[in-house]
């Protein structure tokens, strides 16, 4: 039975673990074993160590046998990115520049993790720095999506995603800056949350510098898993304020009730949407409906302003801080870099006043249109995941990468939170959709999820496939 716990949803583990009817250590083992048998094929952890895994496990299962308190997630292992700083791991942002940078103490996730009890098993592989919709890291090499061989895990936290659909972890933990926890989700069928700006903490104990401005306004960190109710409850356990992020604050994740209202984006605008991509959005819109929605066929209002506000944020930001970092990025990621970046003349004082009154506008538009809709519901892709190298092949694909990832962006300009949860599998892949709601509304977002996970199921963990 242990060699199996694996297969068994993060909640169930913690469950089992608390009634004594499996250990930490048992639970701990199975999961390496997995590692072991599957990693060559998924390369979706990129670190891990068995002994000290294993240590932690025994002293969770010590605490227990004394009679100890017991956090939510005591004794159950989960996996961190390796941008986020676990005591005496480097934070290496997939690049070898950075093996040496061996943080001193926890990011806040991982400290309000292990004082949740849980056991740190392991960290995933991402792109160099974070920027590629595609992870293939220039330490690590790439991670494979375990329903094809050969496809993209989608990035930034692709390995942690991959290593959750392939039962190598139960719960994960990763960031978004621009789909980067969604992005993984769809790509590999599992779900996801992007928190509200401030709702968890970030902040590394290893970083050499100031996070610049786009980070401050668009970065969240957030939760990873096989099933919502894990996502719901990890986040829970890792949210609130935190003396080191200025901006975390403290609040319940329960708000007041609102209209079960859904605005259903099938094809948003901006470029073109796969039908199986448009269909998954339609099974989503069909199991919200029979869970007591009012569902709606519309777009919330200056979609292409945001996907324009997002853009020049970002760039704007990366022409101050590239020079640091891109010189040590592989040629993969500078590729992308080159492909993607847009040129903007030199920031002024009068044009970055005019990029936040812009995304001032937008936040209004869409804190209006909230009132009537607390929810919009659509695709984190609107195309199946590429094939490795697609992204790089030329100006034009790394382009049409750029337009299928287009309606995560709103999301990140505004703040806003935003589930994802798997719809289906086509044509051997996943499809999905991502639950945006108003901001620090996540339990709108994850009821929601929930609903559309109990009407078309849950579809991880799977064995790795050619």
């Amino acid at each position: 039975m242990t060699t199996q716990l694996w297969r068994e949803s993060a909640t169930t583990l913690a469950a089992m673990i608390r009634k004594s009817e499996v250990t930490s250590r048992e639970v701990t083992e199975s999961l390496l074993e997995r590692i072991d048998t599957v990693n060559e094929q998924v390369n979706g952890v990129v670190e891990v160590r068995p002994d000290e895994a294993l240590d932690e496990a025994d002293r969770a299962d010590a605490r227990q046998h004394a009679g100890a308190a017991l956090g939510a997630w005591h004794g159950v292992p989960f996996t961190v990115k390796v941008n986020i700083d676990v005591t005496g791991y480097a934070t290496t942002q997939g690049v070898a520049a950075l093996r040496e940078l061996v943080a001193p103490a926890d990011a806040p996730v991982v400290e309000r993790m292990r004082e949740a009890g849980g056991v740190m098993l392991a960290r995933t592989n991402m792109p160099d720095f974070g920027l590629r919709i595609n992870t293939e890291s220039s330490l690590y090499g790439p991670a494979h999506n375990p329903w094809r061989r050969g496809v993209t895990t989608g990035g930034s936290s692709g390995g942690e995603a991959a290593s959750i659909a392939s039962g190598m972890s139960v719960i994960g933990f990763g960031n978004d800056i621009g789909g980067s926890l969604r992005n993984p989700a769809y790509c590999c069928g599992v779900a996801s949350i992007k928190p509200s700006r401030g709702r968890v903490a970030q902040g590394n104990p290893s970083a050499q510098t100031t996070m610049p401005l786009n980070s401050q306004i668009m970065l969240a960190e957030g939760v990873l898993a096989r099933t919502v109710e894990d996502v719901r409850r990890g986040l829970e356990a890792v949210m609130g304020a935190h003396w080191r992020d200025p901006q975390s604050i403290d609040a319940p994740l329960i708000g007041s009730p609102r209209p079960k209202r859904v605005a259903l984006v099938v094809e948003p605008m901006g470029g073109s949407t796969h039908p199986d991509v448009a269909e998954g959005v339609r099974v989503a819109g069909r199991a919200l409906e029979a869970a007591g929605y009012q569902v709606d066929e519309l777009e919330p209002p200056m979609l292409f302003e945001s996907y324009l506000a997002w853009s020049e944020l970002m760039m704007t930001s990366l022409a101050v801080t590239a020079p640091q970092f891109v010189p040590y990025m592989g040629e993969g990621g500078q590729k992308f870099l080159e492909y993607t970046t847009v040129e903007y003349p030199p920031a002024t004082p009068e044009s970055l006043a005019a990029l936040h009154e812009a995304r001032y506008r937008v936040a209004s538009a869409w804190r209006a249109f909230m009132a009537d809709y607390p929810l919009v519901v659509g695709p984190t892709w609107t195309q199946p995941p590429f094939a490795h190298g697609f992204d790089i092949e030329s100006p034009e694909t790394a382009m049409q990468v750029v337009e299928l990832f287009r309606f995560v962006l709103p999301g990140n300009l505004l703040g806003l939170p935003a589930a994802c949860v798997p719809t289906g599998v086509t044509q051997g892949l996943p499809t999905g959709v991502q639950v945006i709601g108003d901001l620090f509304r996540e339990d709108l977002c994850l009821d929601a999820a929930q609903a559309i996970e109990a009407s078309v199921g849950v579809f991880t963990p799977i064995d790795p496939r050619p």
